[in-house]
C-alpha cells in the first residue's frame, strides 16, 4: 500500500470493490490486519467509551468516575495492542457481535480488556499503524 493512496483506495484494496457483504469484507480487513500490524503497539479510545458517556458528557459524579476508572477501561487510557481477533465479545465494545476486538493491556497497571477495534487509534499519529486501524475504523463506521 503506497503512501499517496487515498483512504477510499487503500480500503478498495482490502475488501475490492465489492462492499455488498459485510461479513465477508469483515474477514478480509481482519486477514489483512493479521497481516499488517505490527503489535505490540500503543493505543488508546477514539473518543469516551460506551460507559463513560454518562460521566464525560453527562451529569456523571467525576469522584464515581474516578473510582470505576480504576477497573473499566477509559478512551484516556493508553493500551497495549496485544492481538486482534475476530467474534469476541466484551461488555467495553459498543459494537458487540459486529466489530473486530482487540486484546489489550492498559500500561498504567496492567490490567487486561477486551475493546471493540474501531473504538482505537495507535497513539503515534505518523505510524503504519495508525493509518491500518484508521482506515479500519472509518470502513468499520461507515459500514455496519
Amino acid at each position: 500500500m503506497s503512501e499517496w493512496k487515498s483512504q477510499d483506495e487503500r480500503i478498495e484494496a482490502i475488501i475490492g470493490d465489492d462492499e455488498a457483504d459485510f461479513d465477508a469484507c469483515l474477514a478480509k480487513f481482519y486477514d489483512h490486519l493479521k497481516a499488517s500490524l505490527q503489535l505490540p503497539c500503543d493505543v488508546t479510545g477514539i473518543q469516551d467509551f460506551r460507559w463513560e458517556e454518562y460521566y464525560v458528557i453527562g451529569p456523571g459524579d467525576r469522584k464515581e468516575y474516578a473510582r470505576l476508572r480504576k477497573d473499566r477501561p477509559s478512551f484516556r487510557d493508553v493500551f497495549e495492542l496485544l492481538a486482534v481477533v475476530a467474534d469476541v465479545h466484551s461488555d467495553w465494545m459498543m459494537f458487540r457481535g459486529k466489530d473486530l476486538g482487540a486484546h489489550v493491556r492498559r500500561k498504567s497497571d496492567g490490567k487486561k480488556f477486551g475493546l471493540g477495534l474501531a473504538e482505537i487509534e495507535a497513539v503515534d499519529k505518523k505510524s503504519k499503524n495508525f493509518q491500518l486501524l484508521n482506515d479500519y475504523s472509518e470502513w468499520f463506521v461507515n459500514n455496519r
